[in-house]
C-alpha cells in the first residue's frame, strides 16, 4: 500500500514541479517501496521557491503516514570524470 500511495503521489507532484520556473530536471524513479526524486534546479532560489510550492506541500500531506522516516534529502555535485556529456547531469 505504501508504495501504492508513493507512486501515485510521486506522479502528480511531478506534474507540478517541472512547471516551476528554474526546474531543469525533476524525474521520480522507484526499487521497491523506495521512491527517489532527481531534480536540477536552475539556482539555489529555484529551490528554495520550489521547497515552498503547493505541489511538495501536497506530496508530504498524501505520503507522510506511509514514511519509514524523515525524508533524506541529499545535494549532490558531479564529480568530473571522462566525456562531461556522458557522465553529468548538468554541466
Amino acid at each position: 500500500e505504501a508504495g501504492d500511495a508513493g507512486g501515485s503521489a510521486g506522479t502528480r507532484a511531478i506534474g507540478g514541479g517541472r512547471g516551476e520556473p528554474g526546474c531543469g530536471l525533476y524525474s521520480l524513479h522507484q526499487t521497491g517501496d523506495t521512491f527517489v526524486f532527481i531534480e536540477q534546479w536552475a539556482d539555489a532560489e529555484a529551490l528554495k521557491v520550489h521547497g515552498t510550492a503547493p505541489a511538495v506541500g501536497t506530496l508530504f500531506a498524501e505520503i507522510g503516514e506511509h514514511l519509514a522516516g524523515a525524508p533524506d534529502l541529499k545535494m549532490l555535485e558531479p564529480v568530473p570524470a571522462g566525456d562531461p556529456a556522458k557522465g553529468q547531469l548538468r554541466a
